[in-house]
């Protein structure tokens, strides 16, 4: 069972090297608002199964979290945060995608856009164009927009669904294998102006995965030396015999 086991034993490396590449991933990203971190979903894979089945660990799955980030104020007219489990809308160059990052900024041309520059979208998916020599806009719990006591739009809360698979369009934004629905509900879901949500990332809980994943790398390299030793230790015993 010597070469199964050094098979094994490097499964679980290259299963821990996609796990590192993820945490060091989170770990740049402890700053960038509203990103939602990579997780990795490890299940194992049984080869010849019998009397002695060999179980083999897999490089696993990633997924993006959907937990929400700590809010915090800043102040400014032109932040929002959503509290709550909608999304905002964005037009980027792949088609609409969506963000928690609410950081905006009007444009010359007077669209409403991301901090990255991408149009902002309102529940049809049209972009949101404000007055830029209007003043600072006033953005209500259900996302409308007013410039001096006048509505000059609405912002789009969008809700993705929970079995939706997600993948990564730019910093923070996300693109959903399903439909995202406008929500209509603002019961639950809303807007608050001048918050801005952070990551999800949990920098103590990244920092110990990463303590982890390094000694149990060592530990199974040890393992693979060990083995080996032993394979070699065989083969001169065979050979001498």
């Amino acid at each position: 069972m010597v070469v199964p086991s050094l098979y094994v034993s490097l499964s679980g490396q290259m299963a821990l090297e996609r796990r590192l590449e993820t945490v060091a991933r989170n770990v740049a990203n402890m700053e960038t608002a509203g990103y939602r971190s990579t997780e990795v979903k490890f299940d194992s894979l049984v080869k010849s199964p019998g009397k002695d089945p060999v179980s083999f660990a897999s490089t696993g799955e990633n997924y993006i979290s959907t937990q929400a980030g700590a809010i915090k104020q800043t102040g400014n007219s032109l932040d929002v945060a959503i509290d709550g489990n909608g999304w905002l809308g964005i037009q980027t160059g792949n088609g609409v995608a969506y963000t928690r990052d609410g950081r905006f900024q009007i444009g010359v041309d007077g669209i409403l856009r991301s901090i990255e520059g991408n149009p902002i979208l309102d529940s049809g998916n049209a972009p949101i164009i404000l007055d830029p020599l209007g003043g600072a806009p006033e953005i209500s719990k259900d996302g409308s927009i007013y410039q001096e006591g006048r509505q000059v739009g609405v912002l789009g809360l969008f809700s993705i669904p929970q079995d939706a698979k997600l993948s990564r369009a730019g910093n923070s934004a996300v693109i959903p294998d399903a439909l995202a629905e406008p929500v209509q509900d603002f019961t639950e879901n809303g807007f608050a102006q001048g918050f801005v949500e952070g990551s999800n990332i949990n920098p103590i809980s990244e920092i110990t995965k990463l303590i982890t994943i390094t000694r149990a790398f060592e530990s199974t390299n040890s393992m693979m030396q060990s083995v080996e030793s032993i394979r070699q230790q065989t083969i001169r015993k065979l050979g001498e015999g």
